[in-house]
């Protein structure tokens, strides 16, 4: 089965909010794979990672940084497969600064941004992307939701 979800986080420090995500993926059988890319100290693996994601076979590019957060932005700036940020909770500002890095793209240059360390809607937005390609993907959303009482999903 093709990896389908890129999990990119820049620091090994965001390990543990990319491993939510991980859980979520796994949950629903999506294959993924999770590396440690920083946009600052290897700016040219993460211009090569972004330009070759489609040909990896990748569909959704959950990326997960803190502080300044330009990893979410900096990848949607190179490919057009969905990006979707998550800021984690570091720093002064426990993910505040991160949040709106991650918000604040510029017209053109979309980045779908879950709340701060939120990587389970990560997952779960990336999941939902999938299924507007694949029915069984969103059967598997509607039993998901149902969880929560959601009996028309």
């Amino acid at each position: 089965m093709a990896v389908k979800v890129a999990i990119v986080i820049g620091s090994k420090s965001d390990t543990a909010v990319a491993e939510k995500a991980e859980a979520v993926l796994r949950e629903f059988g999506v294959p993924f794979k999770a590396m440690v890319i920083s946009a600052h100290r290897t700016p040219n693996k993460i211009k090569k990672f972004a330009h070759t994601a489609e040909a990896e076979g990748f569909s959704v590019i959950i990326a997960i940084a803190g502080l300044a957060a330009h990893l979410p932005g900096v990848i949607a700036s190179m490919t057009t497969l969905p990006v979707i940020g998550v800021p984690s909770e570091s720093g002064p500002l426990n993910g505040r600064d991160a949040l709106f890095s991650i918000v604040q793209m510029p017209p053109g240059i979309p980045v779908a941004c879950v709340g701060i360390g939120n990587a389970v809607n990560a997952a779960l937005l990336a999941i939902e992307i999938l299924g507007a390609a694949e029915p069984a993907t969103r059967a598997k959303i509607r039993k998901y939701r149902k969880r929560f009482g959601d009996d028309e999903a």
